[in-house]
C-alpha cells in the first residue's frame, strides 16, 4: 500500500511517497531466497542430494523444496539423475562465467606487471573458434595498446599477434582463415598477398617469435610469441612506438623470458 507522509523541510510541510519500506531496507523476494539456498545446498554434496535432504538442510518445509527442485530443474539449474539431484549445465555456467572473470583479471594484472618492466603495452591473445580474440592488453595511459582502427579479426595477417597464431594453425585452419579474410593491405608497409604471407609464417614458425613494423598502424612496431595453452594456438605479444625500434628485439626476448616463468602459467589458467 503506497503511503504519504509529511515531512518537514526548509519551506515548511512536503509530502513524500513511499511503500511503507525503509530506504535502507530493500526489497527481497523470499521464493528467490530459497531458490538460492536449494542451489547452495546442491552445490554442496559433490554426488547430488535427495528432496528430503535438502529440505532438512535448508530448513523449508518438503512441497515447497519440490516445487523450488522442479522449477529450477526445468530451468537448467538443477538435473535429477537417479533419484538425487545435481547442479545443472546453467549453474555450472554461471560458476564458469565467475571463474573466466577472475582468471581473465589475474592475467591482466600479470600483463600490467609486464608492462612496465618492459615499457610497452603487451597483449594476450588466443586464437578461438576461427577468430583471433584479444584475451587481455594493458592499459598504460604512459604506454597505450596500439587502437583496433581495422578490426583485429579480418586483419591477422597484417599484425604479429595474429601472425603468430596463424603460424600455429595447421594448414587447412589457415586455408579456411584467409578464405574468410583473403590478405590487403593495411598500410604501405603490409604483406600484399598471400604468398608473401605464408612465407612469412615459415620465418615465423622457425624462429617462434613475429614482427611487424608499422604492417598494421603507422608508428607502432610489434611482435609476438607462441605461448602453449593446451591444444589452442595462443600469444603473447608487445608494441612500441616506432622511434623505439632498436628496443623491440631485447624486449621480446625479455617477454619470453616472463612467460617462461610467470605468464604462460597464468596464460593456460584461461579456459580456451
Amino acid at each position: 500500500m503506497t503511503a504519504f507522509r509529511k515531512t518537514a523541510g526548509p519551506g515548511g510541510l512536503a509530502l513524500a511517497v513511499g511503500n511503507g519500506e525503509s530506504a535502507s531496507q530493500p526489497t527481497l523476494i523470499g521464493s528467490v531466497q530459497r531458490a538460492l539456498r536449494l542451489l547452495e545446498a546442491v552445490g554442496a554434496h559433490a554426488d547430488g542430494a535427495l528432496a528430503k535432504q535438502l529440505a532438512r538442510e535448508t530448513g523449508l518445509p518438503l512441497p515447497t523444496t519440490y516445487h523450488l527442485l522442479r522449477t529450477l530443474t526445468h530451468e537448467g539449474y538443477l538435473r535429477r539423475e537417479n533419484g538425487v539431484f545435481v547442479l545443472g549445465e546453467a549453474a555450472e555456467a554461471i560458476g564458469q562465467a565467475g571463474a573466466r572473470r577472475r582468471q581473465r583479471t589475474h592475467i591482466a594484472e600479470a600483463l600490467a606487471l609486464a608492462g612496465r618492466e618492459l615499457r610497452a603495452a603487451v597483449y594476450f591473445a588466443v586464437y578461438r573458434e576461427g577468430e583471433v580474440e584479444v584475451v587481455a592488453v594493458t592499459d598504460d595511459p604512459e604506454r597505450p595498446p596500439v587502437e583496433e582502427w581495422v578490426d583485429f579479426r579480418t586483419t591477422a595477417h597484417a599484425h604479429a599477434m595474429g601472425q603468430c597464431l596463424l603460424a600455429q594453425l595447421d594448414d587447412e585452419a589457415r586455408r579456411e582463415h584467409l578464405a574468410r579474410y583473403p590478405v590487403q593491405s593495411v598500410t604501405p608497409f603490409s604483406v600484399r598477398t598471400e604468398d608473401d604471407l605464408l612465407h612469412r609464417l615459415d620465418t615465423v614458425r622457425r624462429g617462434h617469435v613475429a614482427y611487424d613494423q608499422q604492417e598494421y598502424a603507422l608508428g607502432t612496431v610489434c611482435s609476438a610469441i607462441p605461448v602453449q595453452v593446451g591444444s589452442a594456438a595462443a600469444a603473447l605479444a608487445l608494441s612500441l612506438p616506432v622511434h623505439e625500434l632498436h628496443r623491440l628485439r631485447t624486449v621480446t626476448e625479455q617477454l619470453r623470458t616472463m612467460a617462461e616463468a610467470t605468464l604462460t602459467t597464468l596464460a593456460f589458467s584461461i579456459s580456451i
